[in-house]
């Protein structure tokens, strides 16, 4: 449903138990709540905070480059 949470997630090695043990959630609640987006509010925020991104960036449903990789790609581009 929210393919730069799961980019995200995948980018930084945690599996759905890792990230519901942050949330305070079950495995199986985070899960469904990926599937359905039914996140409140302050799980929306921590999770942002999380991956270090904004709430808009990982809820989109379109698929975004994070900023912090779209700044290191134009910069290995530059040949820096």
């Amino acid at each position: 449903m929210f393919p730069n949470l799961e980019a995200e997630q995948a980018r930084n090695g945690h599996t759905n138990a890792d990230v519901a043990t942050r949330l305070g959630l079950s495995r199986q609640a985070y899960e469904s709540k990926k599937r359905t987006g039914n996140f409140k509010i302050v799980e929306a925020i921590n999770l942002a905070a999380i991956y270090g991104v904004t709430c808009n960036y990982l809820f989109s449903t379109e698929k975004k480059m994070s900023m912090g990789l779209r700044l290191q790609n134009t910069k290995n581009a530059l040949g820096g």
